[in-house]
């Protein structure tokens, strides 16, 4: 058979097989019977020889059927996606109609947006690092619209073009550049960016993941209130040189129906400024926090936030199906193969658990002596 399609990397956790495919950068989580038809079906020299092996298990099967859906899904697993992105614009210096300059510790960046309206897809989560002293900037982001096309430019070179609806990808690579600028790295220096939040108690770090809604800012929000550190909302870089979590600077998001639930633990929440992008998200509110003491910390557990309103507080364990279904959907991960492998190395001895939710003294009792299990480790 066509060997050429068969995965980079297998990797067995518990009962389930992680499959990793080098053209498509795609994981694919299989069970071990799956997997050993797969490589049974990629190992025989021809389809008879196939129809043999299949026959010799269970002579009731449809080896037909049963090969046309194996090419059928090796297929597409090394489907190459295409990119939205179409990198032939120039730049417009006239649309640099509102400009804003920021700093982060000795780092100054400029970002330039030619309406309010694009303005509010990143200015918001940042404008704790605006300053309104005249600096220097060490690079240069301008992000405007043009025939319905949202641009993102570095030091006035295109590097993003999306249609305008799809806002949350200039967003990502925003954060992309921006995190690469603030740690002195490329973005081929990183194993990814994972769609979740992280909480760090000075040692160690917890990457919280979970769908829109869950709770995860929230949680996070409400730890930082306990005394964790926060060390990144929603875009969670990991260097694939240690496989630590880096600090994003960016405020945490809160939506409005975690007003009520933060606003006696935050000083000044009213204050904050009210955010309204579009009608999907509502009211939101930037929550900028305290720097974090080390730029990076391990990342110990994987947590899937599940507040549910007068639930129990309970932590348990799931398994690898669960925690790549969570985290790679929305997360952008390296295709460097040698990052593959970190990655999957790091995910191997990586705990992943789901948190379910209502009540802030518990939840933050069992967050703390989840950190304590790995101390010192």
């Amino acid at each position: 058979m066509n060997n050429n399609l068969a995965p980079t990397y297998q990797r067995l956790f518990g009962s389930y097989w992680v499959l990793w495919y080098e053209t498509s950068n795609s994981y694919s989580v299989v069970d071990d019977d799956f997997k050993h038809l797969l490589y049974d079906y990629l190992e025989c020299a021809s389809l008879d020889a196939f129809k043999s092996t299949v026959a010799r298990v269970d002579s009731s099967l449809d080896a037909d059927t049963i090969a046309k859906n194996l090419q059928s899904y090796l297929e597409q697993c090394n489907a190459e996606h295409g990119s939205d992105e179409l990198l032939s614009t120039d730049f417009i210096v006239s649309k640099r109609k509102i400009s804003k300059q920021y700093v982060f510790k000795d780092k100054a960046f400029q970002v330039n947006f030619d309406s309010d309206l694009v303005k509010k897809t990143i200015h918001p989560s940042i404008a704790h690092l605006e300053t309104e002293n005249n600096v220097s900037p060490s690079v240069i982001f301008d992000i405007y619209i043009e025939s319905d096309q949202l641009c993102l430019f570095k030091n006035e070179v295109l590097v993003r073009i999306v249609p305008k609806q799809n806002y949350h990808f200039i967003q990502g690579k925003f954060a992309m550049e921006l995190l690469s600028f603030i740690h002195d790295n490329e973005e081929s220096d990183w194993l990814g960016t994972f769609h979740g939040s992280t909480i760090s108690d000075g040692e160690n770090s917890i990457l919280f993941v979970g769908a829109s809604g869950k709770g995860k800012s929230t949680l996070c929000a409400l730890l930082t209130a306990k005394g964790f550190e926060l060390v990144a909302d929603d875009v969670s870089p990991m260097l694939a040189a240690d496989s630590h979590i880096y600090h994003n600077p960016s405020a945490i998001s809160i939506k409005k129906g975690a007003f009520s639930l933060l606003r006696p633990l935050v000083n000044g929440f009213d204050e904050l400024p009210n955010t309204v992008f579009n009608k999907t998200k509502g009211v939101i509110k930037y929550l900028p926090c305290k720097t974090p003491n080390k730029d990076h910390y391990p990342c110990c557990a994987i947590i899937m936030v599940n507040y549910t309103k007068d639930s129990d507080t309970t932590l348990e364990l799931r398994s690898i199906k669960e925690a790549l279904e969570t985290l790679i959907p929305e997360s952008w991960l390296s295709p460097d193969p040698l990052h593959a492998k970190s990655f999957l190395d790091w995910l191997s001895k990586t705990p992943l658990y789901q948190l379910t939710y209502s009540d802030t003294e518990s939840v933050t009792e069992e967050i703390t002596k989840c950190f304590n299990r790995f101390k010192n480790h």
